[in-house]
Order: structure tokens, then C-alpha cells, then sequence
């Protein structure tokens, strides 16, 4: 066979040299723009377009395969044109051939400058670098170029250089029949050859000038081995073996061994920023008027805010000027890495230097956050400038705190080496039977601890922790002495504590401890005080004892009442008709000699609570409600929190006429708390009536219920209190409206779609309506209360953050984020303006929905109020 027979080619995988291309040239006439597209853009008449002479254009190729780019776009050179654009230039890809996919194209696009700095896209074409057979394209091809867009490298390209348009089909023929040439498919006669090439040139030009379009001219390689052309041919080596393809894609964890270990740089440069060496140049270091008030920003960040690694330096580096600001300490605390000695010890040299923290924000550092034992006892020192008033209001948070205090301490303070005490517990039944074998010690000198505790109790010391201070205040104040008892029967108590986490349950025990050693070692009103909190343990215990043998009785609720009153009246057995005066353990203050037994009764409900009614050591009734088999843990924070809002407002010189009643839970499941809806108009017409008064009430009594119901809507807003309907909003005769039944908090609620502030249509209509002067003054006293709540909103979120970790239900359903739910409602990111705003819109939002004319408007929080 002859050799032009013979297919020379060699495997693309074998060719490892970069791909070229050559750039020819340009053809075609350049479309000038509209007089109209001149006018909106001015710049144009400074292009390339509107040069005399050719304008000096240049040339982009990129190498794409299925849309994406396989390396960087290269460029042709400058060059000069004068009349033709003719570049004549090879450029040199940054790909090779091995690397090139079968679906490899390149992208060409003609760009012109456009203004300083600025280029725009003359046209664009896109060519395959493989045929159809997979031959790698070889010598010269006119590509169409569409105007003012760039080469698109995408699969199904909008700019193809090669179309199948009518206009080109005499090209793409003749451009076959020269390739079938080339390749020795036809017989070469040099004289006929030539005349034949003239001829095809001419019919191109001619067909190129006829169509609108501009074409470049690029030319391919070709590859010659001893005066042989040669085809390059895509192959890739193992490409067709079969490769397991998965029909779903799985997410692959890279390891990252880094990933927890210390990150070096952000260390070291930590240890230079803190270096003992960095202090005396910081020490009259003051910051200019913007750093300034970065820092005033930062100082006002609420308590949960986390700052950053730059915030953190911040404050460091400005420390000396900040310890004149008492908000700043605990921003300041929380900078310090409290794991490098030199950095901790420079804080606590610090803490003695700086100007003394107000007691509300000191709690803060009671948290969990802090671990440090010095700054726990600033804290501590801080809180002995509280009087007994403010301590009783941080006192069940306080109890709380001791989880994060050094347990070992606690149990330090213990008497060693005593006997046991005869009484074998400050109750005679079983209530603290776990502590009776140690629990009350006899005499032997006070501990240390508490004698350090009683020197330096007014002055500020550090030498207090937080179980030595609150036993010291409790020995000192009868009330105080009587909520710490409780508070911590309570925590003594807890079964799930005791299965979930022992060592808590062991410290709240040996506080219970040094508490009784402590009494007992008091003068002789101490020791008094201690045996009235026996006195009130046997009480509360055969009170239970009672109720367990009324809730046996099988029959209804009027046989058990009748059961109640029997049990009650019998004095041999149950001795509680008439008793020593002993403190109400619910209000220490009031004392009472006995139950009255023919006014008990029993609610109707589930648990079916009695309202049993005291008789006081002043001859008065004091009516109280006890519930067995429930834990009202929840209920007694939030009426602490609401009776600490009530003090706030006061404070600011506002009487919302709020009712914090009082709940103690003297045991996980056993409370003591202090005892239907009627038309607010009707019920005051009867009990208040007024000729001269609004709607026939006394003025005095409707101002009290529009106040109470401006408090209570701030507050139960704030607190997020679920399941409001009308069986748990209750009225006095004198106007109080007041809440109770605290079973869903921080925005729970069983019914959907609850409204944001709990505002009743019959609450509204009791004003006179939307229209009445009484409503506006409700919305101004929402307004005005809640601005001033907003001020101590860091205080209501440190006590908060102390009570994360208590067995309260809807905190113990997401602990981490307790605090961030009341802080929202708060919302600290507006000013006081905004936040006038913000709740003139929630009000609005409430009543628009229970007055709206449409059913389907009404709907969504109409609903809501019916049980």
C-alpha cells in the first residue's frame, strides 16, 4: 500500500508539551453605536470604535471544559494596527496535552479599551479542541465572532466559532474539501492547486464581507516527524476501565488533626499583648475620643454578650483607664486567661485598685462563668454592702450560686471531730434524715471560716466565701435565716439531684450542716431562731401527714372536706388547731397559733390543694393555700421576680399597683401559697361605685386597675408567661388585677399562636374600650414601665444566669438559652425612643387582633383566650 494509505497519529497522553494557538487575524467591519447610546454613555466617543485608524485591540483565550476553566486566560502582546487587525501570533497555553478532557474548548475573546483602566468585549467565539472523532484540530479556521460579548466556555456555548447557518455552508464545504486535501485524500497537481487555493480565498472573502459578522482567523499545529504529518489523537491511558459510581453521595469527614489543638500564633500573640512587660507603658495609656467610645460600648454590653479576641485586647490594653468604671470589671474579668499565672496574677492586683462594682452587677460574677476563688470573694464583699431587704430578693439565686462555689471549701467549713447532736436534726421527722448522723454538732469553737465571716462581715474582706456570708447574714436576721432554711430543705431534697449529680446534693447537705452548727453556736436569740425552725419543720410535716390521709379517702370532694375538718379539729392526734406561736414559714413576719378547722376546704382540681386559714398571734386570720404533690418551684421564681420588678419601680417613683403574693416550696412537691373572672365594669359598679367616677366607679379604683394591668402585661411580655385565660387573672375589690398560676414561662405556651402581650378583650373593654382616656393612660404606663425595667435589665439577667442549673422545668428544656429569651424581650438593641415604638406596636398588634372586625382576623388570638 501506498503511505498516503496509512493514518499517522500520535495518543494526546503522550504529547507532554504545552497547547498553542495561533492568533491571525480579524475580519469584518466594527458596528458603530446610536447617537442615543453616545448620548447615554459619553465615554464611547474616547473608545477604540471611534479611532480613525484601527483601534488597538488584543486578544484573550481561556482553555474550559464542562463550564468550568482548566487554567488562567493568556493574552497576545500590543501591538499597532494600521489598517487590518493582524495579531500573526502564537500563544502558549498553560495546559498540556495529557491534561486536556475530550470536551476541552477554548474560549477566544477580542477585547477594545473603553475609557482609563476599563476594557470592553469587542466579540467572543468559542471552538472545541477535539473533532467529533476525537482528533485534535489541526491548521486554519475562521471563527464567527459574536459581538460585544465574551467567549462563553460553557457546555452548550452561546458564541460557537463553528455554526451550520445557510450563509456558511459554501465555507464549512470548501473548508472540508482543503482538510480532505491536506490530508492526501485527493490527487496534488501543483498548477491546479494553486488557482483552485486563489479561488477558495475569494469566494471566503466574499461570503465573509456579505454576512454582518466579524470572524478571526486562528490557526491549530501540526505535527510533523520526519516529513510525515501526523494527527494528535485523544486517548487516555486506563480511561476506559469500568469505576464504581455511587447513585448517592456521601458526606466524607476529613480529619483535621489541628482542629483542637491550641492555635500557636493567636497564643503567642496573647502572651505578648499580656506580658508583665507591656504594664507600665499601658499604665497612663488613655484612649482617643473613638476608642473611647468603642469602650463605652463595650462596657454596655449585656451580661451574655461574648466578646471578641480584638474586643478582649481592647479592654486589656486600656485597663489602667477603665478602673475608674465600676460597669467595666466584669467586661474586664472575662478578658483574662485565667490559666496563665502572670496574666491572673496582674488582674487581681487590679481588682484592689479599681473603683468598687455596684452589688446588683457583683452577682454576675457569682455565675458559672467565673471560677476563680478571689473574684468569687470580691463578689462576695461586694454583697455585704447589701441590707438584708435587697439580700432577701437575691437570696433563692443566691442559693443557687453555691453549685459553682468550691465544694471543698464548703466542707471545710465544717466543725471536725463533734458529736452528735441529741436533737439528731433541726426537725423531729425524717424531713432531713439523711444529714441527722452529722448534721447538728455540739460545742466546740466556731470554724474559721465563720469567725473570719463575722469580724470582716461589714467591711470588705475577701476572706468570705458565699455559704460562709449567707450563714453569717441568716445567724444575724430572723427572716433571712428562715427563706435560707427552706431554700436549701429544698435543694436537700431533690431526688433528681441526688441521682443526677451526688456531689451537688452532698454540698447543699453540708451546707444545711454548718447552717445548724452556726445556730447553735449563736447567743441565746439564735438559738431561739433554730428551734422555731424545728418548730416549723414538725409543723409542715404533720401538715403533710394530714393531707396524704385526707387525699386517701375515697369518696368526693365534700366527704374529704368534711375529712379535712374532722382531722384538723382533732387536737390529740394532729395537734394543729392550736399550737406555740410560730413564724408562717411562706411570711416569717406574721406568727400563727393554729388552723381554724371548720374554714377548710378543697379546691376542685386534680390535686385537689386546700385553703386552710391561720389564726396570727395578733388575733388576725391570715388565709393560705397549701398543694401537696406539686412542685412550684417555678411559680416561686417568678413571683420573686415580679415582686424584685415591683421594688424597681417603685424605686423610679412607680406604683403599678402590682400583687407579689408569696409561694414557698417547702418541698419538692409541697407548697404554701397565698389564696372566677367576672366583667371588670360590673365587679367594680358593685364593690367601688362612684357618681362622679368613670362608668360609674370610684376614679382611685379604676386608676388602680389600669395601672395593675400596664404592669402585669410588661411583665408577663418580659417573662414570657404562657396559658393565659380568664381563670388565672383574679381582681380585688380595690381595682388590683393580678396573675397566677405560673406553669408555662419564657414564651411555652400549649395553645398556638399566642399573643405577644397577654391583653384580654374583657381587660380592654374593663378600661371602657380602645377609644377611652383609661386605655391611653394603660399604653403610656406599659411604655414608661417598660423603660424602666429595660434600665436594670442586666440585674433580671444575672439573677437568671444563676438559675440555669435549678430544677425549673421550662429552664431545664433549654438551659443555654434562658437568659438569651429574656434578654430579647428586652430588646437592648433599640434606644428608649425605639423601644417606646416596638411596644406601642406589640400593644397594637395584641388589641388590633381581639377588636378586629373580621372573624378570620380575630381568629388567630381570639382563639387564644378560650379555654
Amino acid at each position: 500500500t501506498m503511505d498516503t494509505d496509512k493514518f499517522n497519529y500520535v495518543y494526546s497522553c503522550d504529547m507532554d508539551i504545552n497547547v498553542q494557538l495561533k492568533i491571525g487575524s480579524l475580519e469584518g467591519k466594527r458596528e458603530q453605536k446610536s447617537y442615543k447610546a453616545l448620548l447615554q454613555d459619553p465615554m464611547l466617543r474616547f473608545s477604540g470604535l471611534y479611532q480613525e485608524t484601527c483601534s488597538d485591540l488584543y486578544v484573550t483565550c481561556q482553555v474550559f471544559a464542562e463550564g468550568k476553566p482548566l487554567a488562567l486566560p493568556v493574552r497576545t502582546s500590543y501591538k499597532a494596527f494600521s489598517t487590518r487587525w493582524n495579531w500573526n501570533e502564537w500563544l502558549r497555553l498553560p495546559v498540556k496535552y495529557p491534561d486536556l478532557p475530550q470536551s476541552a474548548q477554548v474560549a477566544l475573546t477580542i477585547w477594545d479599551v473603553y475609557g482609563p483602566g476599563q476594557a470592553t468585549p469587542v466579540g467572543g467565539t468559542t471552538v472545541s479542541l477535539f473533532g467529533k472523532y476525537g482528533m485534535f484540530r489541526q491548521g486554519m479556521h475562521d471563527l464567527k465572532v459574536w459581538p460585544c460579548v465574551e467567549g462563553d466556555g460553557s457546555e452548550a456555548t452561546t458564541t460557537p466559532g463553528r455554526t451550520s447557518s445557510s450563509l456558511e455552508d459554501q465555507m464549512g464545504r470548501l473548508a472540508k474539501l482543503t482538510k480532505a486535501h491536506r490530508q492526501g485524500h485527493m490527487v496534488k497537481v501543483d498548477w491546479l492547486d494553486r488557482l483552485t487555493f486563489r479561488e477558495i480565498e475569494m469566494i471566503n472573502e466574499s461570503e465573509k464581507r456579505s454576512s454582518n459578522f466579524m470572524y478571526l482567523m486562528v490557526e491549530f499545529p501540526r505535527v510533523r516527524l520526519a516529513d510525515k504529518e501526523y494527527s494528535i489523537v485523544y486517548y487516555e491511558k486506563d480511561g476506559d476501565e469500568s469505576a464504581p459510581l455511587l447513585t448517592s453521595s456521601e458526606i466524607v469527614k476529613v480529619p483535621d488533626p489541628q482542629m483542637s489543638m491550641e492555635n500557636l500564633v493567636e497564643s503567642k500573640h496573647h502572651k505578648l499583648a499580656r506580658s508583665l512587660r507591656s504594664g507600665p507603658s499601658d499604665h497612663d495609656l488613655k484612649p482617643n475620643a473613638a476608642t473611647r467610645d468603642q469602650l463605652n460600648i463595650i462596657v454596655s454590653y449585656p451580661p451574655t454578650k461574648q466578646l471578641s479576641s480584638e474586643e478582649q485586647d481592647l479592654v486589656w490594653k486600656f485597663r489602667y483607664y477603665l478602673t475608674t468604671q465600676e460597669k467595666a470589671l466584669t467586661k474586664f474579668l472575662k478578658c483574662v486567661n485565667w490559666a496563665l499565672p502572670q496574666e491572673a496574677k496582674q488582674a487581681l492586683e487590679l481588682l484592689g485598685k479599681w473603683k468598687p462594682m455596684d452589688v446588683e452587677d457583683s452577682l454576675e460574677l457569682l455565675s458559672s462563668q467565673f471560677t476563680n476563688t478571689t473574684v468569687r470573694r470580691y463578689a462576695v464583699a461586694r454583697l455585704q454592702q447589701a441590707d438584708d431587704e435587697d439580700l432577701l430578693m437575691y437570696l433563692l439565686q443566691l442559693v443557687q450560686a453555691l453549685k459553682y462555689e468550691n465544694f471543698n471549701d464548703i466542707q471545710g467549713g465544717l466543725e471536725p471531730g463533734s458529736k452528735r447532736d441529741s436533737q439528731g436534726g433541726l426537725g423531729e421527722s425524717g424531713t432531713l434524715g439523711d444529714v441527722d448522723s452529722s448534721q447538728i454538732l455540739t460545742a466546740s469553737p466556731a470554724p474559721p471560716s465563720a469567725q473570719k465571716g463575722k469580724e470582716g462581715a461589714d467591711t470588705e474582706n475577701l476572706e468570705q466565701d458565699l455559704c460562709t456570708f449567707l450563714i453569717s447574714r441568716a445567724c444575724k436576721n430572723s427572716t433571712l435565716a428562715n427563706y435560707l432554711y427552706w431554700y436549701v430543705i429544698v435543694e436537700c431534697e431533690d431526688q433528681d439531684t441526688q441521682q443526677r449529680d451526688p456531689k451537688t446534693h452532698d454540698m447543699y447537705l453540708n451546707v444545711m450542716r454548718r447552717f445548724s452548727q452556726a445556730l447553735l453556736k449563736g447567743d441565746k436569740s439564735v438559738r431561739v431562731m433554730r428551734s422555731l425552725l424545728a418548730t416549723q419543720q414538725t409543723f409542715v410535716d404533720r401538715l403533710v401527714q394530714l393531707m396524704k390521709a385526707v387525699q386517701r379517702e375515697s369518696g368526693n370532694r365534700k366527704k374529704k372536706t368534711e375529712r379535712l375538718q374532722a382531722l384538723l379539729g382533732d387536737n390529740e392526734k394532729v395537734n394543729l388547731s392550736e399550737i406555740e406561736p410560730i413564724p408562717l414559714p411562706l411570711e416569717p413576719q406574721v406568727r400563727i397559733r393554729g388552723i381554724v378547722p371548720d374554714t377548710a376546704t378543697l379546691f376542685k382540681s386534680a390535686l385537689m390543694p386546700a385553703k386552710l386559714i391561720f389564726k396570727t398571734d395578733d388575733g388576725g386570720l391570715y388565709p393560705v393555700i397549701f398543694k401537696h404533690g406539686d412542685d412550684l418551684r417555678q411559680d416561686q421564681l417568678i413571683l420573686q421576680i415580679i415582686s424584685l420588678m415591683d421594688k424597681l419601680l417603685r424605686k423610679e417613683n412607680l406604683d403599678l399597683k402590682l400583687t407579689p403574693y408569696k409561694v414557698l416550696a417547702t418541698s419538692t412537691n409541697i407548697q404554701f401559697g397565698l389564696s372566677a373572672w367576672v366583667s371588670p365594669q360590673s365587679f367594680f359598679r358593685k364593690h367601688a361605685p362612684s357618681d362622679k367616677g368613670p362608668y360609674g366607679i370610684s376614679s382611685e379604683v379604676m386608676d388602680t386597675y389600669v395601672k395593675s394591668c400596664a404592669g402585669y402585661c410588661v411583665i408577663t411580655y418580659i417573662l414570657g408567661v404562657g396559658d393565659r385565660h380568664l381563670d388565672n387573672l383574679l381582681l380585688t375589690k380595690t381595682g388590683k388585677l393580678f396573675h397566677i398560676d405560673f406553669g408555662y414561662i419564657l414564651g411555652r405556651d400549649p395553645k398556638p399562636l399566642p399573643p405577644p402581650m397577654k391583653l384580654s378583650k374583657e381587660m380592654v373593654e374593663g378600661m371602657g374600650g380602645m377609644q377611652s382616656e383609661q386605655y391611653q393612660e394603660f399604653r403610656k404606663q406599659c411604655y414608661t414601665a417598660f423603660l424602666h425595667l429595660r434600665r436594670y435589665s442586666n440585674l433580671i439577667l444575672n439573677l437568671f444566669s444563676l438559675m440555669v442549673d435549678a430544677n425549673i422545668p421550662d429552664i431545664a428544656l433549654e438551659p443555654d438559652k434562658t437568659v438569651k429569651k429574656v434578654q430579647d424581650k428586652f430588646r437592648l438593641d433599640l434606644s428608649d425612643e425605639e423601644a417606646v415604638h416596638y411596644m406601642q406596636s406589640l400593644i397594637d398588634e395584641s388589641v388590633g387582633a381581639l377588636f378586629a372586625a373580621v372573624v378570620e382576623q380575630i381568629h388567630k388570638f381570639a382563639q387564644y383566650w378560650r379555654r
